[in-house]
């Protein structure tokens, strides 16, 4: 990546963005990145000079790459979920690209179409879509839905007519033997389509490569998460945080050189003992509903108290590089085995029953030296906010302390956010 300016205009004219939504967009962006993130912290890790470059320049030099690459020939795969296999994406020589929204900027263009009482990310990532306001969406050739939710399912029908969308089916169930090989159908589906889009034909050396290739970029953030076991912390919660969700757009073997090299640091600073937080700092694990770039609210709420979130039991946390896998086989059938019992190991409230978020949970309290876990659930999301009130129970009965969340990507309830986790991190004292 170049660190020039450069006048990203005529790209974005180029690709259809309403550039006055834009605008009003990109101009609110920095001063509430540089609130959150460089304002409100102190001797963060120097790694975090090149996370800080990719926010401050998010809608320029990646899109100018994945433009170039499309007019190389490549397709580009947008996705909304973990559970689209980008090993399968990668192996066909396209580009995936995560689309999930964490603002309610976008909203204006899904209001009409979608009821007020569906989750935040949901309107979120259409509305960007919808209202040419994102160019990660606008060069997508096709986007891969999946049946995670209810209000996904409905709303892959909305967005449907406005973009190529192909749907997998995940399963409901994947502790019942028929589940894996359903999946492994659905899986063979979107090779089967992705071949048709890409123009390429997928061979086992290929998956193989990029089977090792994402292997090795989820390794690399799992080794920033080991050092947060460490007291004192060497990296906040909101800048790893940041690390995972760019983790989801940016070139992975990129990824794989600067999340390394940012680990590289954080294990030093853990030897030497150095932190971004005093020693001794309240310790808390959040879990629940993934969240997407700009999504930062409960992060900077929890560590503007003198806590630190050392843990994320979330889509964009955890449960992006856990359940890993050996890659064995030399057939497309013997690794896409591999990759279908990786997927179906990570155990979102998608599934019932979903036993194994509540083991995960209690593993990273005691792997973490947690003093609190926070249940974080945006609003209308009914898998999340039906297993927060049966685990917040659970791990109360197993002398857990619990703070359960239910908002949106909006402000307004900060003020009584702010109160609750105020009150809740005294309780810990």
């Amino acid at each position: 990546m170049t660190t020039e300016k450069t006048d990203w205009y005529p790209m974005w004219k180029e690709l259809g963005l309403d550039i006055e939504k834009h605008d009003q967009l990109l101009a609110v962006l920095p001063d509430i990145f540089k609130k959150v993130f460089i304002d409100s912290q102190k001797n963060r890790p120097k790694g975090m000079g090149f996370f800080d470059f990719v926010v401050g320049d998010i809608h320029g030099i990646r899109v100018s790459e994945l433009k170039k690459a499309k007019e190389e020939g490549k397709k580009i795969i947008g996705t909304f979920c973990l559970y689209i296999p980008d090993e399968i994406i990668f192996a066909l020589d396209a580009i995936g690209v995560g689309l999930c929204g964490g603002t309610n900027f976008s909203n204006f263009a899904s209001e009409d179409l979608l009821p007020i009482n569906i989750c935040a990310l949901i309107k979120s990532a259409l509305g960007f879509g919808i209202g040419n306001i994102c160019p990660y969406y606008a060069i997508t050739d096709i986007l891969i839905g999946e049946t995670t939710c209810d209000g996904k399912k409905k709303a892959w029908e909305v967005i449907g007519e406005f973009k190529p969308i192909y749907i997998v089916e995940t399963p409901q169930c994947k502790t019942r033997p028929q589940a894996k090989a359903h999946f492994l159908e659905e899986l063979k589906g979107l090779i089967k389509k992705l071949e048709e889009v890409t123009g390429n034909k997928l061979y086992a050396e290929n998956l193989r490569i990029s089977m090792e290739k994402i292997k090795k970029k989820r390794e690399q953030l799992k080794r920033l998460y080991e050092t947060r076991k460490a007291d004192p912390v060497p990296i906040s919660g909101k800048d790893a945080l940041l690390v995972s969700q760019i983790a989801f757009y940016d070139d992975p073997e990129r990824q794989i050189q600067m999340v390394g090299k940012l680990a590289d640091e954080l294990e030093e600073r853990v030897n030497k003992h150095v932190g971004v937080m005093e020693k001794g700092s309240k310790r808390i694990l959040v879990s629940g509903t993934p969240m997407a770039v700009p999504n930062w609210k409960i992060h900077d709420l929890v560590e503007s108290k003198g806590a630190v979130i050392v843990a994320e039991e979330t889509c964009t946390g955890t449960r992006y590089f856990d359940s890993e896998y050996e890659i064995k086989g030399n057939t497309i059938d013997e690794l896409l085995e591999v990759i279908a019992d990786r997927y179906l190991g990570i155990n979102c409230a998608c599934f019932t029953p979903n036993e194994g978020r509540k083991e995960d949970i209690t593993k990273l309290v005691k792997d973490y030296n947690v003093d609190g876990v926070l249940l974080y659930t945006l609003n209308f999301c009914q898998p999340y906010d039906i297993e927060a009130i049966r685990l917040e129970k659970q791990l109360k009965e197993e002398g857990i302390p619990v703070l359960s969340i239910s908002t949106d990507y909006s402000s307004e309830d900060e003020g009584s956010l702010e109160t609750r986790i105020e009150a809740f991190l005294e309780m810990l004292n």
